[in-house]
């Protein structure tokens, strides 16, 4: 189970050039000027031998300056709640200023380990200039070059040591764990209502490794599965939230804690640019994934054409990965509330589908004869024999071929959607790869 780092701190300090670096992307935009990052970046960052996740929280700030400290504050004191360590990032240049000493001053009240970390020390007359970050009473700075990347080295062992010892995981079953995830109100704390209220008895609740996601077990009408419910559900929260960064926050530990996840859309508002920010997030995590329209109850047209419009939306908007399964449901009135976890049942399933070696030759290699990967400066690549890959957390393929090299994106998506089209991997990711043979 992945800890989670957040990097926090004023506009301008280089958190997105280190988010950058650490994820090994160039996802997060980095400009000179202020408050460029609006969307939450999140992202993997491996370090002697161990994955964790990686939150930027950006600059947040909108064209004025009295909103500016509030943005800030709240955005760390909602990394306080949700990560495993914060990265307090400030900047040798400007020294320390006020921003600097009202962030230190709450980092300093809260029990989450913090790393002071001190950017633009390119040369050792600068780090002389770190040590009156000592005042902000975090200990040590930690000198860095976001941009060089020198001393990256030693803050990545530094954050690492800081990690709790994850727990080894709590359930023993070999039973699905469910997740329900989606951007506030599109109806998640309801729908989850709606799957326990029925029958209170049966269901138990186990408290999760990290930051509290809770495990419910569920079992009954023949389902058997633990529900990953984020603690938001259970109890109000003490930050007055930024909605878009806390749900996207509560996502990552829900998506990260489970198997299938429930993506809920709302009806009424059809998908929007954080419904695919969590898309992606279950994406990168390699989940299984079931997408849920609720409110149907409150939509006008439920027309065959209405419905069949709404999912080919859906689908474009989350293309290339579009074998998923859509159900167009209500947690109100529950109507297809047990078609929604059947659905999930079923991807977790197709999670666990095995394809005999023969069978998958028997099939593919007349398909790749036919259409083979393109020639690439006159060299032609042949594939020959291929088999799936046992015992691995997502079905895994590999292909031998001559020349793995010059096999490109485009043609394991081919090959990815030729498998899908004669076995059953509905939901599921599916991992493609190209080896010597």
């Amino acid at each position: 189970m992945a800890n989670l780092l957040a990097i926090v701190g004023r506009p301008n300090v280089g958190k997105s050039t280190l988010f950058n670096r650490l994820t090994k992307t160039r996802h997060a935009i980095v400009s000179e000027e202020a408050g460029t990052t609006r969307d939450r970046q999140y992202g993997k960052c491996e370090w002697g031998n161990k994955e964790f996740s990686v939150v930027d929280t950006g600059g947040w700030v909108v064209n004025s300056d009295d909103i500016f400290e509030e943005e800030i504050r709240k955005q760390v004191l909602i990394a306080i709640e949700e990560c495993d360590v914060i990265l307090f990032m400030v900047d040798v240049m400007t020294g320390v200023t006020d921003l600097d000493m009202q962030v230190a001053n709450i980092l300093r009240r809260s029990k989450v380990p913090t790393i002071l970390c001190c950017n633009k020390t390119d040369s050792n007359e600068l780090r002389y200039g770190a040590a009156e970050f000592y005042s902000l009473g975090l200990g040590d700075p930690v000198c860095i070059s976001a941009q060089t990347g020198s001393g990256t080295g030693d803050l990545l062992d530094l954050v690492v040591s800081k990690f709790r010892k994850e727990m080894s995981d709590i359930m023993e079953e070999d039973i699905p764990r469910i997740a329900v995830v989606g951007r506030p109100n599109a109806g998640k704390s309801s729908i989850i209502n709606a799957f326990l209220d029925d029958d209170r008895n049966v269901v138990t609740d186990l408290a999760g490794t990290t930051r509290d996601s809770i495990y419910t077990k569920y079992d009954k009408f023949g389902f058997d599965f633990y529900l990953v419910d984020t603690a938001g559900i259970r109890k109000k929260n003490k930050v007055s939230e930024d909605l878009e960064f806390y749900s996207v926050m509560r996502a990552i530990r829900a998506i990260e804690n489970s198997d299938v996840c429930i993506l809920m859309i709302d009806a009424t508002r059809g998908i929007e640019g954080q419904d695919l920010n969590i898309f992606q997030v279950i994406q990168k995590n390699q989940k299984g994934l079931v997408v849920v329209v609720n409110k149907w109850d409150l939509v006008e047209d439920k027309s065959k054409e209405a419905v069949k419009f709404f999912e080919d939306t859906i689908r474009q908007r989350m293309a290339p990965f579009t074998d998923f399964k859509i159900v167009f449901a209500s947690a109100v009135t529950k109507q297809r509330i047990f078609k929604v976890l059947e659905e999930a049942k079923n991807t977790y399933k197709s999670r666990t589908n095995r394809v005999s070696t023969h069978a998958l030759n028997e099939v593919m290699l007349p398909i790749i004869e036919a259409t083979p990967p393109p020639s690439i400066k006159g060299k032609y690549i042949k594939i020959k024999y291929c088999m799936q890959l046992p015992a691995t957390y997502v079905p895994s393929f590999v292909f031998y071929a001559n020349l793995p090299q010059y096999v490109k994106e485009p043609y394991k998506r081919f090959l990815e959607n030729q498998i899908r089209e004669h076995w059953n991997f509905t939901g599921t990711p599916i991992n493609i790869f190209i080896r010597q043979k």
